[in-house]
């Protein structure tokens, strides 16, 4: 009798070549490109922390209630991108120009009705969480012309989506870059003499020149805007649906974040300067991650829709793999670099420097958000890995869980009323970033666990 001849072993996902080096190809271009929006905050944070550092906390603040909605926005065009993937990888990608048409009709409505409703509540908003007088009304003004920015944004995010999936993040990358170059040289032309008020005409401005560039790349490059057939009758609906869910994760998520600016700033304006200057590190940080999240969503997603239940699961778990690897090295390179980054920001090598006083301080924090990139890494890479095959609400569930139900009351109390100032801010974001990191590949380990439902596409969990 003839002994079984035995199969050679099956490297995991997150040890063969071929899948690693694919993730990378698409991770880094696009991290690059989302990154190009957080480059462009901390290049707005540096210019003026070296001008007016005590204008600082009216950019920062003056993301709310704009950033929210940014964040909703943003979550919409997921499923621009989830939905493209899917038919870009079993071989319809030539159908997929209906899908970014519906997400531009979609962006641009979003867009026009953002901009209007941070017109409306700006300063009665800023009213309610307890500015006045001077701060309350720069800080609206800012808001304001941030807001002018959100169609190009919105618009903007449905092209980088679309492109993405169809596996062209170069393009956005390149587009991404030439914004950010854009927004320096008009932050160095208006901060010195406008202040909090041309960083916020800088970063409008880089929008509208990134949409722009982002149209023509679509239009010329892709079907975009060629006929496609009809899709199935339910394909609109889970289009949004994926959406929805992902804009209310990001609401919850970015909307935290934003109040504990407020919370910050209530302690004393230095206090929100060093803590944004420290969030905005972790920010840029953070674009790798969505870098790594976006990847691993597409890779999901093509399997997915090609119903492939084990490529699914090797997928998800080579993203974790990868974020923990990455956040790793940054987390090092963070900590050794910490110093030097907090005197070149606060313009620290003048004792005379209005910033320098807070450099150590700076410093000090720094070095603790370098622990915790890492756990907000995973909760980024987790919660779209979920995302992109259906489980929309678990992910969603789990940010509201932990930024809402967890930060927002910590902070509040650890910095106002048991007196830890700052500090006791970025604990309360700390210890809600470890909770979310954890929850996030602990649900997707027990999607994997119950295996992946393929026959069709499941309604999201």
């Amino acid at each position: 009798m003839t002994a079984p001849v035995r199969q050679p072993a099956r490297l995991p996902a997150w040890a063969r070549p071929k899948d690693i080096f694919d993730l990378i190809r698409l991770a880094l271009p696009v991290a690059m490109s989302r990154a190009s929006f957080m480059l462009m905050q901390l290049t707005d944070s540096i210019v003026l922390a070296r001008h007016r550092p005590g204008e600082l906390p009216f950019v920062l603040n003056g993301w709310l209630p704009i950033g929210v909605l940014f964040g909703f926005g943003m979550g919409l065009m997921l499923g621009v991108q989830v939905l493209t993937a899917e038919l870009n990888g079993v071989g319809k990608g030539n159908e997929t120009g209906r899908i970014f048409r519906r997400g531009l009709g979609v962006a641009l409505v979003y867009g026009a009705a953002a901009t209007g409703i941070c017109y409306l509540i700006a300063r009665p908003l800023l009213g309610l969480v307890g500015f006045d007088g001077h701060l309350a009304a720069a800080t609206t003004e800012v808001t304001k012309i941030f807001a002018v920015g959100a169609i190009a944004h919105m618009v903007g995010l449905a092209c980088s989506s679309y492109l993405e999936a169809l596996r062209k993040p170069n393009i956005v990358t390149a587009i991404s870059m030439a914004a950010v170059a854009v927004n320096l040289v008009i932050d160095l032309i208006l901060v010195p003499k406008y202040g909090a008020t041309g960083v916020a005409w800088a970063t409008t401005g880089s929008r509208y020149f990134m949409m722009i560039i982002l149209i023509g790349a679509a239009a010329w490059l892709t079907p975009a805007l060629k006929p496609a057939p009809k899709g199935p009758a339910d394909e609109f609906r889970r289009q949004n649906l994926v959406g929805i869910g992902t804009g209310i994760a990001n609401v919850a998520e970015w909307g935290s974040f934003n109040l504990t600016f407020v919370i910050a700033t209530l302690v004393s304006i230095d206090a929100g300067t060093v803590y944004g200057l420290t969030v905005q590190m972790m920010g840029v940080i953070f674009m790798v991650y969505i870098g790594l999240g976006t990847a691993t969503s597409v890779r999901v997603a093509e399997r997915f829709g090609r119903r492939d239940a084990g490529g699914v699961q090797e997928a998800s778990r080579l993203g974790v793999a990868a974020s923990l690897l990455f956040g790793g090295f940054l987390a090092l390179v963070l900590w050794i670099v910490r110093d030097a980054v907090a005197v070149a920001w606060l313009n620290g090598e003048s004792p005379t420097s209005p910033g320098a006083h807070l450099v150590p301080v700076l410093s000090a924090m720094l070095a603790a958000a370098a622990f915790v990139t890492i756990f907000d890494g995973l909760q980024g890479v987790g919660s779209m890995a979920l995302r992109a095959q259906g489980a929309v609400w678990l992910a969603t569930g789990i940010h509201i869980g932990s930024y809402v139900a967890v930060m927002l009351p910590l902070c509040w109390w650890l910095a106002l009323h048991e007196g830890y100032g700052v500090w006791g801010v970025f604990t309360g974001i700390a210890l809600a970033s470890l909770l979310a990191g954890l929850g996030q590949v602990l649900a997707l380990e027990w999607k994997a666990a119950r295996g992946v439902r393929i026959a069709g596409h499941p309604r999201a969990a």
